[in-house]
């Protein structure tokens, strides 16, 4: 693919094949996210790359913890709810996607188990695992590079027709993750990306999230206009 022909057709991928993806051409994809920029090349990030039976049990393990009520234990900060322009973009793509799985306003079974789908990873065949060192713990750059090499990933992936989506539901339940991913204790844990072969059939796959336009977004300085 060109590089505007994967910026302005990825988009989040929540339905997947069972299909499971070569370890070579997951090994390429993060070759290519590291290339992201760092700070002063510090190149924070470390990946774990979880798939089968460990998999199965972290989705078990974070549904099961989930529906007992046991409260998030997410390492990285969540920071406060989204507010104002911030919160309606997030309203705005969750109605997209009810709308594309015809899951109604009042359909409470339906909205559960859509969450509890990112809990699942997607039922995505691989979950990448992004992590920190955690000598880093605190810095402000650290989570800007990790954010620059998770979209690298979800990018390259694209361009490898694979489909992916970030999600922070993944990790949410910390301990069931580290003790089935064999965390390190010298990593923070950050994000989970779900990967796989995207699922045409799966409606919210067609789901392309709105952007808001390069004029509400941008001031420029110095140009003649």
């Amino acid at each position: 693919m060109q590089f505007d022909d994967v910026i302005r057709g990825r988009r989040s991928i929540r339905g997947y094949k069972p299909d499971p993806v070569p370890r070579a051409l997951i090994e390429e994809i993060i070759g290519l996210a590291m290339r992201a920029p760092s700070s002063m090349n510090t190149q924070p990030w470390n990946f774990y790359i979880v798939t089968g039976e460990p998999l199965n049990r972290i989705r078990a393990g974070n549904t099961e913890r989930m529906l007992a009520g046991i409260p998030q234990s997410r390492e990285f900060r969540t920071g406060k709810g989204f507010e104002g322009a911030h919160r309606d973009r997030q309203v705005g793509v969750a109605k997209q996607l009810f709308s594309a799985m015809g899951i109604a306003r009042d359909d409470k079974n339906g909205r559960q188990d859509w969450v509890l789908r990112g809990f699942r990873q997607f039922d995505a065949p691989v979950c990448v695992i992004v992590t920190y060192d955690r000598v880093l713990d605190g810095s402000d750059d650290t989570p800007f590079d990790c954010g620059a090499v998770a979209t690298a990933l979800v990018n390259a992936a694209w361009s490898r027709g694979l489909g992916a989506v970030i999600n922070s539901q993944g990790i949410m339940q910390s301990p069931v993750v580290r003790e089935h991913a064999g965390i390190a204790d010298d990593q923070v844990i950050m994000k989970s990306i779900a990967l796989g072969w995207p699922d045409d059939s799966f409606p919210a796959n067609a789901v392309v999230s709105e952007r808001k336009s390069v004029a509400e977004a941008t001031v420029f300085v110095g140009f003649d206009d």
